[in-house]
């Protein structure tokens, strides 16, 4: 296979419901948006993009899913934060999730990441949108 070049600014962003599900439209509002920028899966490969999480204001997005296959994130702006929408990890935070793992992520504030699969990508249990809990 020959290598992949591209430039992510001129793919479009589209709708994250085909793999994240009916929660990743909230109010007839894309909440979850991918750019894929490789797909190999056909091959025996993974998959990777860059994801948009765009929860409205005061609210934040619930995600739980569960790794297919071993998961590469890297956090390129904004941040994961509590339930009180505080930030947890900031840009350029790495996370693994290493294949069968149950995660979660909650997001209060537009942010981008990088998501790398080396097969199959997260199966999402939920994703939700919440109020921001104030802190007590």
């Amino acid at each position: 296979m020959a290598s992949v070049h591209l430039d992510p600014d001129t793919i479009e962003w589209t709708s994250g419901v085909p793999f994240f599900g009916p929660g990743a439209r909230h109010e007839g509002r894309d909440v979850v948006q991918l750019k894929i920028l490789s797909d190999r899966r056909h091959e025996g490969g993974g998959i990777a993009w860059l994801a948009k999480y765009s929860p409205p204001p005061g609210k934040l997005l619930k995600i739980i899913a569960v790794a297919e296959s071993d998961e590469y994130v890297l956090l390129l702006e904004g941040a994961r934060t509590t339930k009180s929408g505080q930030p947890r990890k900031a840009a350029g935070g790495y996370s693994l999730n290493p294949r069968g793992q149950w995660h979660s992520a909650m997001i209060a504030a537009e942010t981008t990441v990088f998501v790398a699969y080396t097969g199959e990508p997260d199966a999402v249990e939920s994703v939700t949108v919440v109020d921001v809990q104030e802190p007590s």
